[in-house]
């Protein structure tokens, strides 16, 4: 009987062995230093991720992207426009052309966009300073009122309000929801 418990006894503290000797490996000093060494170079390779380093500055769309405003004058944003685009004169649909200033005055027209079927409000600013207009003129003038209310007509030379420059080229910025 004696035999049998100390056979017993021995293959108990072997397996406690064991099993201890494999907890130590994952849990001593040494794991700790093993994963706290992952963790540090881990650190070191994360500034080589991909990130985003625009600053907000919106890049060239291609010209298969679903969301690329088109430079036609059929779009739905240029409902009220009457002018030249500035995306086809050296600027984009939101931004003035180089050597260009925006009028300080603007007209706002209601268009519909069918993706949605809502109203927005979209601004259309004039570009003053450079002589003649640049591309084709777009006049949709839809929802347009009569020249004797300024803030409303479309066709009102804008630029006078930045000193008589001539006007070049439209802006359209989509200012919001029509409510």
């Amino acid at each position: 009987m004696n035999n049998l418990l100390d056979s017993l006894l021995s293959w108990v503290d072997t397996r406690a062995e064991v099993r201890m000797r494999r907890l130590a490996g994952r849990a001593g000093r040494r794991s700790f230093l093993h994963k706290a060494g992952g963790i540090f170079l881990g650190g070191v390779a994360l500034p080589m991720l991909p990130y985003d380093n625009s600053n907000g500055i919106a890049h060239a769309k291609d010209v298969n992207d679903p969301n690329a405003i088109p430079d036609n004058c059929d779009y739905w944003r240029y409902c009220s426009l009457h002018g030249s685009l500035c995306s086809k004169c050296g600027g984009t649909v939101t931004q003035c052309p180089p050597g260009t200033t925006p009028s300080k005055v603007a007209w706002v027209g209601t268009c519909r966009n069918p993706k949605d079927n809502k109203d927005y409000l979209v601004s259309y600013n004039d570009c003053c300073g450079k002589a003649g207009a640049c591309g084709d003129d777009c006049t949709r003038q839809e929802r347009d009122r009569p020249g004797y209310r300024m803030g409303l007509a479309s066709e009102s030379s804008w630029c006078i309000a930045n000193g008589g420059s001539g006007v070049h080229c439209t802006v359209a910025v989509v200012v919001g929801l029509a409510e």
